[in-house]
């Protein structure tokens, strides 16, 4: 089956299996080119183990001016983003993991700012509802109000609250995607799979779509 952001408009972003940076091959620095220009940037926040944590993303994030007009991305946000492609769970992120990021990130904010017609900043219900269709994912109507009152402020989505909805989104989507075998959209969870869930704050935005847990 066809999963959501996973084909066409927002959110392309595909699964990474043969590039550097993922299981089975050399994540830092392996074939990375000094002439990339995002490696001076990378370069400049990461630590001794070639990595790069939640603050220093942050802060490079803040100082780029990646998020525009918009508020810059809470700490919060930065810890759930490095989640979403934390696959040896080491809580860091390498430079492709960066640059995947980095391209989620612009694709997001295109889509944002799409719906943001009044340019405030924030997105309605229905607004939001478009965003994600965008993607697409397609959620009832009872999770789209269930992601508004859990990510809202006043009945609207700001920015920043936006894409760390669009991380989990995504990151369950690679997660449940690894388990679907049968591309039948029905896996089933053992005790560990809903523990790292729980962990990365993912279990609520499984609660949230409804997905259909076997025990």
């Amino acid at each position: 089956m066809a999963y959501p952001g996973y084909g066409g408009g927002f959110g392309n972003f595909g699964n990474p299996v043969g590039q550097p940076g993922y299981p089975g091959h050399p994540a830092y620095p392996g074939s990375i080119s000094t002439g990339d220009p995002m490696w001076k940037c990378f370069l400049a926040i990461a630590g001794q183990d070639g990595e790069v944590g939640a603050e220093d993303l942050q802060k490079c994030l803040t100082q780029s001016g990646i998020s525009g007009t918009y508020s810059p991305f809470s700490l919060e946000t930065c810890r759930i983003m490095i989640a979403m492609l934390d696959r040896d769970y080491t809580g860091k992120m390498g430079f492709n993991e960066f640059k995947e990021l980095w391209a989620a990130l612009n694709s997001w904010k295109q889509n944002f700012v799409t719906v943001d017609k009044d340019g405030s900043g924030s997105v309605e219900h229905h607004e939001l509802n478009q965003a994600i269709a965008a993607m697409g994912y397609r959620l009832s109507p009872q999770t789209v109000t269930t992601i508004v009152k859990r990510y809202g402020k006043n009945g609207r989505i700001f920015f920043d609250d936006y894409v760390a909805c669009c991380v989990k989104l995504r990151a369950l989507t690679d997660f449940f995607r690894r388990r679907d075998h049968l591309q039948q959209g029905v896996v089933s969870f053992v005790y560990d799979d809903v523990s790292i869930l729980y962990y990365f704050g993912y279990l609520y935005c499984v609660l949230c779509v409804f997905i259909v847990i076997r025990m």
